[in-house]
Formats: C-alpha cells, structure tokens, sequence
C-alpha cells in the first residue's frame, strides 16, 4: 500500500509549500502591514474604537445591540457552513470509492486513494481551522456585547470610558478571529485547485493570494477607510 510521501511529487511539495506561506504570509502581512500602508483590517480597529466611543453617549444604545447582533449572526452562518463542508468532506475521505468515482468523472487521472484522501485532508485542514475561529470569535461578540451592556448610562461615569474600551478591545479581537476564519475558507477553496493537480493548486493559491492582497491592500472601500480616518485614544 503506497504511503503519503511515496505519492506526492516534487510539484506536489512545492505547490503545497506555496499554499502554506501564502496562507501564513498574507495573514501576517494582514496583520502587520506597513505604517504607511495599513491593511483593511487594521483600518477597521480604529473605527471600531470610534464605535465605542459614541456608543457611550448614545441614547438609546438598542442600534449598537443590533450590530452586533448581525456580526454574531455573520459568524454563526460561516460557522454552520464548515460544519457542513467538514462533515461532507469526512464522508469523502472514509468512502475511497466514492473518491474514485469522482476522480473519473472529473477525468482527473488515476492515482492512490490516499492521495486523493490528502488532497480532501488539506482543503478540511483550512475548512476546520475556519470552523474554530468563527466560534471563538462568535464567543468573543457575545463577550463583547457583555462588556457594552456593563457600560454607565452617565457619560461622565469613571468607569463608562474603561468599560467601553474593554468592548472595544474585545471587539477588535473578536473580529480577528473573523478575519482568520475568511482568509481559512479562502484558502480551503484553493486547496481544491489541488484535485486538478499541483499546477492547478499553484493556480488557484496565487489567485485567492492576490484576491485576498486586492482587497486588503488596494481596494476601493480602503480608500473611503482612509478618509477622516478616526484615531485610536483614550475613549
């Protein structure tokens, strides 16, 4: 019976090495972008700074309640999504006909059910990792929502600019985990591209890299981000 490195090729490795660093590097540099040429993502920490910030002298505060009830709701759809894809993907992996039958179908060649396993295994890899990160960050929301409901009704409260602060921060890290679920089924869809072969994997990471890099980096709502941007203080 054929063992995992047995099968793959030297196109393989590379183009699974490809995936892998561009899945990490993108984040990264999602992250920690330049400071002159900050990401989306970090564009939105200061205005979800700014939320909390009006947030505290709002009145009444039920339209930041459904806020953030829409962004517990976004990471509960995406969190349901991968359970689905991981679940249907299991299925495929413990049925190596089915795998095969796929496999003609596609007229992808033939090759060793285990290789096809690996190639399902890498996409689940990012589909789970996904999985995980919308739950803790649907977890992090309701923490946050907490922490707003905690917040003085009177402005001039000590403690409404600390308590608003802590949702913000819970806000901000609530929201990675977000990022990290999207940037995880992004690259689980690229993964796919591996059915087709390593040329394709090549393909299709370098495609959802600089889809993913457009977007962060050189997109159109960055540019209405950047104007008045708010600044991070003391709230």
């Amino acid at each position: 019976m054929p063992t995992i490195l047995s099968v793959l090729t030297l196109a393989d490795l590379l183009a699974l090495l490809w995936l892998f660093a561009a899945w990490l590097g993108i984040g990264w540099l999602t992250e920690h972008p330049p400071a002159r040429h900050p990401s989306v993502s970090t564009l939105m920490v200061n205005y979800r700074h700014e939320w909390m910030r009006q947030f505290i002298t709002r009145q009444p505060r039920i339209f930041d309640s459904a806020i953030l009830q829409t962004l517990r709701e976004g990471t509960t759809f995406f969190a349901s999504a991968s359970m689905i894809a991981i679940g249907g993907g299991m299925a495929l992996i413990g049925n190596p006909e089915s795998l095969r039958q796929v496999a003609g179908e596609l007229e992808l060649g033939q090759a060793p059910t285990v290789l096809w396993q690996l190639k399902v295994m890498t996409a689940l890899f990012f589909v789970a990792n996904a999985f995980l990160k919308f739950v803790w960050a649907h977890r992090l929301f309701g923490y946050c929502a907490i922490l707003m409901a905690s917040v003085p009704n009177e402005a001039d409260d000590p403690l409404a600019d600390i308590r608003a602060h802590q949702a913000a921060e819970l806000n901000v890290t609530a929201a990675k985990s977000y990022n990290i679920g999207l940037r995880s089924v992004y690259f689980g869809l690229a993964a796919l591209g591996w059915l087709a072969g390593a040329w394709m994997l090549a393909i299709t990471t370098t495609v959802v890299f600089a889809l993913t890099w457009r977007r962060e980096f050189a997109s159109n709502s960055r540019e209405i981000m950047l104007r008045d941007l708010p600044r991070i203080g003391k709230i």
